[in-house]
């Protein structure tokens, strides 16, 4: 791809034209027109995405196809956390203290487009508001193929990358960069915090059957878990259906766990062939009889699909709104979302906001826009105000170390409300349960 305007002239050019006025050039009439910054040379879009009385950031998320649910509460996260930055809200001045209204005097505007959860869209995407609307961090994925995808481009645009849902080890892992920052949980915690849980509860020596989404997503959570279990629980992996994103019939998956010998479904699929996979197996009889673990919960599963159907199931997820109870922070944030969509924050919307808030927080320590200023913010691991706690990010992956939630499904008779799906069992120490930076392969680039 090619970033050039309308005119043809490379945008890099027109920047470093731009970053080379010093001073103020006075123009007919007295007026002094603002000039960027000296002391840094042109980068990505700055110094023109910052130069004017605003900043903008683009996402691409999905809003058709199999993540559009979980891609639209992102999308509302996001919103939120812009109006809460734009009006300086109480909240986001617990995480952000130096946030007033705006970031650095400049308010925040969105952009936003459909990726259908397709990397080429979200790029294409975000390649647009760069040449159009100047932006200064781009968001979205949901699918972590996307995630990869953003990463590369950029590291190659030099613009942040403020990764929304994404599960892969390899976004913090081979795939990492220096201008991508993740703060959910992923593959290898959910693994280390929930498959205690399982040995646990259902003992050694089980037989378990993976429906594993056919992408970076689903396969390196499967192996995070199967690891896990195989070692730590002597657990056999007797098949593992690989289904491509999208499936709708799961049927000959489903046969084939039938005559599996299984006695545990661990089931990875994510959005929509979440819902459908676990709607299929209790119609074939699979569920209750086996049992169903869903290391790496989809927001909305137990809304869609029904709490008789995750009555008893374990799972991993980043953030139950219940968590209110023990967290000021989620109180504050599941009132706020509350009051303004008229339900519950599911975790991608929970995820979405503390991405911008923790972003806003480090623009205005940084003092800048510069992006090396940004990243090497970041890059000092500060501790930060969360939803479920102090949190950190490390330098060396751009990975926040923040807990995994394990939860329960409550049986329908156990609701205290029609959104009280999920009994929270442990909120799980992070820092345990990762491994070593480099341990997949993480290897980032440069600043400039």
């Amino acid at each position: 791809m090619n970033s050039r305007n309308k005119d043809g002239v490379s945008r890099r050019k027109v920047l470093t034209v731009g970053a080379g006025l010093a001073g103020g050039a006075m123009l007919n009439g007295g007026f002094v027109m603002p000039v960027f910054a000296a002391d840094h040379p042109a980068l990505g879009t700055y110094p023109a995405g910052s130069a004017g009385s605003s900043v903008s950031i683009g996402a691409a998320v999905p809003r058709t196809g199999a993540y559009a649910a979980q891609g639209e509460d992102e999308l509302k996260g996001m919103q939120l956390a812009v109006e809460h930055i734009n009006e300086g809200h109480a909240l986001i001045k617990k995480i952000a203290p130096k946030v007033t209204k705006g970031v650095l005097g400049k308010t925040v505007n969105l952009v936003v487009a459909d990726s259908g959860a397709k990397p080429n869209n979200a790029v294409q995407a975000q390649q647009r508001f760069i040449n159009e609307n100047k932006i200064i961090a781009m968001t979205g994925s949901t699918s972590s193929a996307v995630a990869v995808a953003l990463n590369k481009f950029a590291e190659r645009e030099k613009i942040l990358y403020l990764v929304a849902i994404s599960g892969s080890n390899d976004t913090t892992g081979k795939d990492c960069t220096r201008y991508s920052f993740r703060q959910c949980f992923y593959g290898e915690t959910a693994a280390n915090a929930i498959g205690p849980v399982l040995v646990k509860a259902f003992g050694k020596g089980k037989k378990a059957a993976f429906m594993t989404p056919d992408y970076t997503y689903g396969h390196t959570v499967t192996k995070s878990v199967n690891d896990y279990l195989a070692k730590n629980g002597g657990w056999t992996q007797v098949t593992n259906q690989v289904s491509p994103l999208g499936t709708s019939d799961f049927s000959q998956y489903l046969t084939n766990i039938a005559n599996s010998g299984a006695d545990v479904i661990i089931n990875v699929n994510w959005g929509r062939d979440a819902v459908l996979s676990v709607q299929q197996a209790k119609q074939f009889g699979l569920t209750p009889k086996m049992k169903m673990v869903i290391p790496y919960q989809i927001p909305f599963l137990a809304k869609e699909v029904g709490a008789e159907l995750t009555e008893g199931v374990y799972a991993a997820t980043d953030f139950w709104w219940t968590m209110e109870d023990k967290y000021p922070l989620a109180k504050m944030f599941v009132e706020a979302f509350d009051k303004k969509y008229g339900y519950k924050p599911e975790w991608g919307a929970e995820n979405a906001y503390m991405q911008f808030a923790i972003w806003a927080r480090m623009v205005s320590e940084a003092g800048s826009f510069y992006p090396p200023d940004v990243i090497k913010q970041y890059e000092k691991g500060e501790t930060i105000p969360s939803m479920v706690g102090d949190v950190h990010f490390r330098a060396a992956d751009h990975q926040l170390v923040r807990p995994v939630v394990i939860v329960k499904g409550k049986a329908p008779k156990d609701m205290k409300n029609k959104e009280d799906y999920w009994e929270v069992l442990e909120v799980v120490p992070g820092e345990p349960l990762m491994q070593k930076p480099d341990a997949f392969g993480c290897k980032l680039g440069d600043y400039t």
